[in-house]
């Protein structure tokens, strides 16, 4: 936990590392934005640099009606939109093959699929596999499908479980010939993504990870969104911690360049090959954070 609250300190709001190096900026090269369709949206749709890889997350309140909506207008603004789909938002085959239609038309190449936050299930999914099996029963005409990974734990599944579920991912996005990836769900300690790595590696999951950090991100914005949002353990756990709160509401913020920096050196080894960053909307001071990483060594370029 001392650990975790020092990586919690004053940001440096797009102040520039010392030495960044080329695999430090070619991991964030192409930084993937997580934005959230809640009313700071707006902002972080002005703030985005151009021709932004963008995943927009699939509230259990705004529905998928919302992320449609914000995917069609980043596509409107020249940026490559990955939507979030929910599977227990889902109402069954049918909608999934109106999901499809709707992916197609918009030529979209990656679509990003979850089980979701939802209490109910709207139809018969219970989780990602099965919404994911029938999605691509339809053809949605994408090349890749992200899944998710749990360093932290699931909150609800045990780890054996969890582990056979991201291997029959796998095993299906073989199946139907489309490339995949890993998005970790958020983490604060390397050790335990390490060790996580490890062991998803063991079990034969050879898909590429992408490192799903915190953005340049201050304390009270993390904590009360992050922890509405439901996102990772770690922000589980320090919401029912009163001392670390308080910690963490202190001035500053969540600064990610020594996480990316503890990766870096051997992120091709571990199948690492960029950076998720859950920006909690404050896109511009991710931004900026991005950017001193990469300028120092002029363009890295995508590893994807």
């Amino acid at each position: 936990m001392i650990a975790l609250l020092g990586r919690l300190r004053p940001s440096t709001r797009g102040t520039p590392v010392a030495s960044p190096g080329p695999r430090m900026a070619a991991l964030v090269a192409d930084l993937q934005y997580e934005i959230v369709p809640v009313p700071s949206i707006e902002q972080a749709l002005v703030d985005l640099p151009p021709n932004a890889h963008v995943s927009v997350s699939c509230s259990p309140t705004k529905g998928l009606a919302a992320t449609f909506e914000y995917t069609d207008r980043l596509i409107g603004l020249g940026h490559r939109p990955i939507p979030h789909l929910a599977a227990r938002m889902i109402e069954g085959p049918a909608d999934a093959a109106r999901i499809a239609a709707w992916l197609r038309e918009r030529e979209l190449t990656e679509v990003f699929v979850i089980a979701g936050d939802a209490p109910d299930p709207a139809g018969p999914y219970e989780g990602a596999l099965s919404f994911l099996r029938d999605l691509l029963d339809a053809d949605p005409g994408v090349s890749r499908v992200g899944v998710a990974g749990y360093p932290d734990g699931h909150a609800t599944l045990p780890a054996d479980v969890v582990g056979e579920q991201l291997r029959a991912k796998q095993a299906l996005l073989a199946e139907y010939g489309v490339g995949g990836w890993i998005s970790t769900q958020m983490c604060f300690d390397d050790t335990v993504i390490r060790s996580w790595l490890g062991s998803v590696r063991a079990d034969g999951v050879v898909l590429p990870v992408r490192l799903g950090l915190p953005g340049v991100v201050d304390r009270t914005r993390l904590m009360t969104v992050g922890t509405r949002l439901g996102i990772g353990a770690s922000l589980r756990y320090l919401a029912k911690n009163r001392s670390t709160v308080m910690h963490l509401l202190a001035p500053g913020g969540y600064d990610p360049t020594e996480m990316v920096a503890a990766f870096a050196d051997d992120a091709e080894g571990l199948g690492v090959d960029a950076v998720h960053a859950f920006t909690f909307n404050a896109v511009a001071d991710t931004r900026a954070w991005q950017e001193s990483i990469v300028s120092p060594c002029g363009a890295a370029g995508s590893r994807r």
